[in-house]
């Protein structure tokens, strides 16, 4: 009769157990996603803004279409990348193409001058900043669900239930970890 008394007990402690564990998964796992989204929100903001800036800039420097084909074409890529290292490498390229847009603009005081233009770059730095602080975010999730999902016992209990590590929002090389410049 003890016996069975302490195999029960023991069943319940390994059933509460698991169920913290899967629980503990599930809600880091949400939490990843969240910080995804807020990423995902951020980088919408700022795709929302180039067509505005692009529109701006044409109207002062009308004989750079090449530029803005590519920022267009940019745009489309990191709009349309499905996962955050997709996303990553899609951001920093639209970055360069975007300090190649400003560039331009320094060359065009009138433009420089604009209350639009000098409108659009504030939202666009705000913005960039937001996506900065975003992305610590959601690397900062990242780890601690990976760890969680890494190290033992959890792994165990990770790996029968299919969770899967998360890429961390990484910047591909020392040039694109600048931020885009925005000079007056």
């Amino acid at each position: 009769m003890t016996l069975t008394y302490v195999i029960l007990v023991i069943a319940a402690v390994v059933i509460v157990w698991l169920i913290g564990v899967y629980n503990g998964l599930v809600r880091l796992n949400n939490k990843t996603k969240e910080a995804w989204s807020d990423i995902d929100v951020q980088l919408k903001r700022r795709h929302d803004l180039i067509p505005n800036l692009v529109e701006t800039v044409k109207g002062y420097a009308t004989h750079e279409s090449g530029l803005f084909a590519k920022v267009a074409e940019m745009r489309s890529r990191a709009m349309g990348a499905q996962n955050p290292a997709d996303a990553a490498v899609a951001e920093n390229e639209l970055s360069g193409v975007l300090k190649s847009l400003f560039a331009v603009a320094e060359n065009y005081p009138d433009l420089k001058a604009s209350q639009n233009f000098m409108q659009l770059q504030g939202d666009l730095t705000d913005t960039e900043n937001k996506i900065e602080a975003s992305r610590r975010y959601y690397n900062g999730n990242v780890r601690d669900f990976n760890t969680k999902i890494e190290v033992f016992p959890n792994n165990v209990v990770a790996g029968m239930l299919s969770f899967k590590k998360y890429d961390f929002y990484e910047v591909a090389n020392a040039e694109e970890k600048e931020a885009v410049a925005v000079k007056f």
